[in-house]
């Protein structure tokens, strides 16, 4: 009988699982939360939220179900809030933000991943979404954020070129890395500003602190942030995370996985954050042999990811002083590199069934347009306009 490998082995993999994915979309995260109204300070709270409530949502469900169970922020969503931006002019003249309209939408999209849990027919009814529309809508989402790095390079070359050559090198040698030594780099760009500057810093802004908000409730947020925000972590992380444990051999306990992920979001609403879900990519690094040859050990790496999610949380502040003292177009050029592989495959799935590509554009060029109707942003006029052609293309087809 094989001996069997020791208990570090998923440890490290539980550890490398957080690593790799808090480094590679922190910047996302941040960038999100600061375009619907976020201050600094409420941002880096945000980070914190998502950080603890995620890391205690792995904790619970890897150690309840004895499975590499690994649950994540929501990157889409927070990609969707970047692209979205401030929603239905909420503001007062005093220059109040929409920063509680927000949170009060992160709030109903907790509200209905919970009834997603409890209400199997709303699960149902995301999953008739098609495919090819969802997919449409992030990628429009996606493509202004993609973008950045490309506009850095002429807007700032000294601070976004070694940012982008170091991403380009190690997505040849170890793909894995590539996002995460892309940060470095664009840490070291900061540091070298900072002291060719010499701009002052404080270091108190390095501890995390909670920042709670209390929500409001508008049509404008919960049409233009909630629902989109909703769509896209179900049908980007939700159903393929599932899809994903399932390809090793792991059946994670739906309504379990949605309850508590529903609850984590509705605990760190307040103190700013977006959502958090089953991890999809991120996935397979917990669940895979590499993270042990025996699958009734892998759990181990779901609690290790928790546990390392939690420590990582207490650097939010430190991450997020990192974005405020940045030169310009150094931190949305990572965030723009974390999403490529994202846009690629958003875009690939969106256009590859001949017969639903004309709604799919459609989807898409709205979703990327940026426009907002009635105080509602695009990515749910996208959704609409997607809907509507395919119905109006497949009328009376099979």
């Amino acid at each position: 009988m094989p001996e069997a490998a020791p208990l570090s082995r998923p440890i490290m993999a539980g550890v490398v699982t957080a690593l790799v994915g808090f480094t590679s979309a922190f910047a996302v995260v941040l960038t999100g939360l600061t375009a619907v109204g976020a201050t600094p300070a409420q941002a880096a709270s945000g980070l914190l939220a998502v950080s603890i409530t995620m890391g205690l949502a792995c904790i619970v469900l890897a150690w309840r179900y004895r499975m590499p169970i690994t649950v994540a922020w929501s990157t889409p969503g927070a990609a969707l809030l970047a692209a979205t931006g401030i929603v239905d002019g909420a503001a007062s003249a005093a220059g109040d933000s929409d920063w509680p309209a927000a949170v009060g939408a992160f709030l109903l999209t907790a509200a209905l991943i919970l009834l997603t849990a409890l209400w199997p027919a709303l699960g149902t009814l995301i999953a008739r979404i098609p495919p090819s529309i969802a997919q449409a809508m992030l990628a429009g989402v996606l493509l202004p954020l993609c973008l950045a790095p490309i506009t850095g390079l002429v807007a700032n070359p000294w601070g976004v070129v070694p940012v982008v050559l170091t991403w380009l090198v190690f997505a040849r040698l170890a793909p894995r890395w590539a996002v995460p030594l892309a940060f470095v780099a664009a840490t070291v760009v900061i540091a070298a500003s900072l002291f060719t500057e010499g701009a002052p810093f404080d270091p108190a802004s390095l501890l995390p602190k909670v920042e709670l908000t209390a929500p409001t409730f508008t049509i404008g947020a919960a049409v233009g942030i909630a629902l989109p925000l909703f769509i896209v972590t179900m049908a980007s992380q939700n159903v393929p995370g599932i899809a994903i444990m399932r390809s090793f051999g792991y059946e994670v306990p739906w309504r379990p996985a949605m309850l508590v992920t529903g609850i984590g979001t509705a605990v760190g609403a307040t103190a700013g954050g977006h959502a958090i879900n089953l991890a999809a990519i991120s996935a397979a690094l917990a669940a895979a042999p590499d993270a042990d040859p025996d699958p009734k050990r892998r759990w181990v790496a779901g609690v290790s990811t928790g546990v390392s999610y939690l420590v990582l949380g207490g650097f939010s502040a430190a991450f997020a002083a990192l974005v405020v003292l940045a030169p310009a177009s150094v931190i949305p050029a990572v965030a723009g590199l974390a999403l490529f592989a994202a846009f690629g495959s958003s875009v690939q799935q969106a256009i590859d069934d001949p017969g639903e590509r004309l709604p799919a554009v459609v989807t898409f060029l709205i979703a990327a347009s940026g426009i907002a109707v009635l105080g509602v942003s695009a990515a749910f006029w996208a959704l609409v306009a997607g809907l509507v052609v395919r119905t109006v293309l497949h009328a009376g087809r099979r």
